[in-house]
């Protein structure tokens, strides 16, 4: 049924991503599909990366620890942008499409009062997306 699974991942904050990584995982390893994870990043310094390249590279190994992790085919896929709270929707829509996925799995959040002003991350992409979409809370 998929054959190619996004997830977007926060390297700061991979703790609170976790369910949405296993069911990432859970569903390539039913339908035998790769996981490629997709984070932005800004050109700048920041307190994952000092640089875009660094930051790619650190996404890389995390991407090949849960392929090991979880015995599944695993990619990474960085993007730079200059303000990426601004961008972070368009530049995850553009990767649905660069990296041919069909399942989209990104983690939610506890919605409160600014999603009424605010669209969320998942239900901009859930909206704007070719490909189905899974938002796990």
């Amino acid at each position: 049924m998929f054959s190619s699974i996004m997830t977007p991942v926060d390297l700061a904050h991979l703790e609170r991503l976790r369910k949405s990584l296993d069911v990432a995982a859970g569903l390539a390893l039913q339908y035998d599909a790769t996981v490629t994870y997709v984070a932005v990043t800004s050109p700048e310094p920041t307190s994952v990366a000092h640089s875009p390249e660094e930051f790619a590279a650190k996404l890389e190994t995390f991407a090949k620890g849960e392929g090991e992790r979880h015995g599944i085919k695993a990619a990474s896929k960085a993007v730079t942008s200059h303000d990426p709270s601004a961008d972070l929707d368009k530049k995850l829509l553009k990767a649905v499409d660069e990296v041919g996925a069909d399942l989209v799995v990104m983690q939610s959040h506890v919605p409160n009062l600014a999603d009424y002003l605010w669209p969320s991350n998942g239900g901009s992409i859930a909206g704007h997306a070719k490909a189905s979409v899974f938002v796990v809370r």
